[in-house]
This record gives C-alpha cells, sequence and structure tokens, in this order.
C-alpha cells in the first residue's frame, strides 16, 4: 500500500477519521476532506509519525463549487488518487415519516447521496486520465441499505440509493479500470453510535442496547477490499457486530 494517494470524505469523526488513521499506518498518502477544518488537523495529528503524509483540505462535499475546488488541489499537488472512501453522511433526528420535515429530507439527500455523487464524479475524471488509468471507490453504505431502522425514513432512502450508485459506478467503470465496491458496517465503536450503547429503538417499539464492534475491523475490511488488484473487486461487504440485531431484525 506504499504510496497509494487515498482521498476520505468525513475524514473528521468516526469511520472517517478511523479509516483515515489506519490508511495512514499502513503507509497511504490520504487527503482528509470534512467542513470542519480543526477536526481534519485534529485527525492529522493523530498519526502521529505518519502525519506528513496527511493533508486535510476542507470541503463540503454537499456544494459542487466546494468539491471541484478539493479535486483541484488534490490534482495539483498529487496529480493522480488511486482510492476514494465516500466516507461522509448525516442522520436525521428519528421521526415519523410524516413529520419529517423538507429541510431534514433535503439535507440527507445532499449529503449522503449527491455528495457520493459529486465525490465520485471528480474521481472519475481523475483515474481515467492518469497513468496507470484507473483506481477503486469505496462507497459506505450501512446495514440501512439492506433494512431500515424505525423512524429514519431520509437515511435509509439515501443509503439504499448508495447502492444503486455504487453498481452504476462499477459497471460504467468498467471500461476504464476503476473498480467501485460498498461496505455496509453495523454498529461500530464511535462517538456517533453512543446511542447504541445507551439503547436505540427497536422495530417492536422497545428500546434495546447493541453490542458494538471495534474500529480495527473496519480498517481491516477497508485494506483489504484494497488491497485487491483492480481486476478484481469486492462489490458489497457486510462488517458487523455479531450479535447485533440485523438478520432477524424486526
Amino acid at each position: 500500500m506504499e504510496g497509494k494517494i487515498a482521498l476520505i470524505t468525513g475524514a473528521g469523526s468516526g469511520i472517517g477519521r478511523g479509516v483515515a488513521l489506519g490508511l495512514l499506518g499502513e503507509g497511504y498518502t490520504v487527503v482528509l476532506a470534512g467542513r470542519n477544518e480543526r477536526a481534519l488537523t485534529e485527525t492529522a495529528s493523530m498519526a502521529g509519525s505518519h502525519a506528513v503524509n496527511a493533508h486535510a483540505i476542507p470541503c463540503d462535499i454537499a456544494n459542487l463549487e466546494s468539491v471541484n475546488r478539493l479535486f483541484t488541489q488534490l490534482e495539483e499537488k498529487f496529480d493522480r488518487l488511486d482510492l476514494l472512501f465516500n466516507n461522509a453522511g448525516t442522520f436525521t433526528p428519528q421521526n415519523s415519516l410524516e413529520d419529517i420535515t423538507y429541510e431534514q429530507w433535503v439535507q440527507a439527500v445532499n449529503v449522503n447521496l449527491t455528495g457520493a455523487f459529486l465525490c465520485t464524479q471528480g474521481a472519475f475524471r481523475m483515474m481515467k486520465k492518469q497513468q496507470p488509468r484507473g483506481g477503486r471507490i469505496i462507497n459506505n453504505g450501512s446495514i440501512s441499505a439492506h433494512a431500515p431502522r424505525p423512524k429514519a425514513a431520509p437515511y435509509t432512502a439515501t443509503k439504499h440509493a448508495i447502492t444503486g450508485l455504487t453498481k452504476a459506478t462499477s459497471l460504467d467503470g468498467r471500461p476504464y479500470n476503476i473498480a467501485c465496491g460498498q461496505i455496509d458496517i453495523g454498529n461500530v465503536v464511535t462517538d456517533m453510535s453512543e446511542l447504541m450503547a445507551k439503547g436505540t429503538l427497536q422495530a417492536d417499539g422497545s428500546i434495546k442496547v447493541e453490542p458494538r464492534m471495534s474500529m480495527d475491523n473496519v480498517v481491516k475490511a477497508i485494506l483489504y477490499m484494497d488491497s485487491l488488484s483492480l481486476d478484481a473487486n469486492v462489490l458489497f461487504m457486510t462488517v458487523m457486530a455479531s450479535h447485533m440485531p440485523f438478520v432477524g431484525r424486526g
């Protein structure tokens, strides 16, 4: 993995931060993208001796001009991109479908879906013309791409859409040696999943504590997906806490 150039969106916290640190530890040069520059700088500082290979570029992935600036800077600095991890996402407050506001719906679509699409476009343009041509795109899906949680329609709908984007990207990338896969992650330990440890809403209306797994499992999964040569691809991978309510959920 030494010398590979990776771009991670949402790298200032959670899964994005964990994967960024994992890739830096394996010799990647990592571009950290996210809206909060201070958080990105904090992620870089956590890499210790590998921080020299971390490059923070603030970006709002839901904004076309911001994404264009991100890829312009990336191309000027490195002239290639080997891996895009489309990770950035947002949750909306738990609410009955009829009470979800228009603004909440639009925010979820803009960040979770449009943002991933715009970054995929930028990566495609670089990967098609660089030499050697090609690269890999990994989309962060969700267990919710298969089995929704209650009162989470915007998040669930956008994660189902990510599955469609993954398939379309995989197909359209074939002539250019661009591989695209999706990782669906269930209950990894981050600040954002603290609710799972305290108890979260189940389909039957009860509140239950859900098991979580270490971030190391996610990092290893991403590293495996990207370790394959570009003539092979993990189209879909589910990595989850073994005892979480997914199989049999509801």
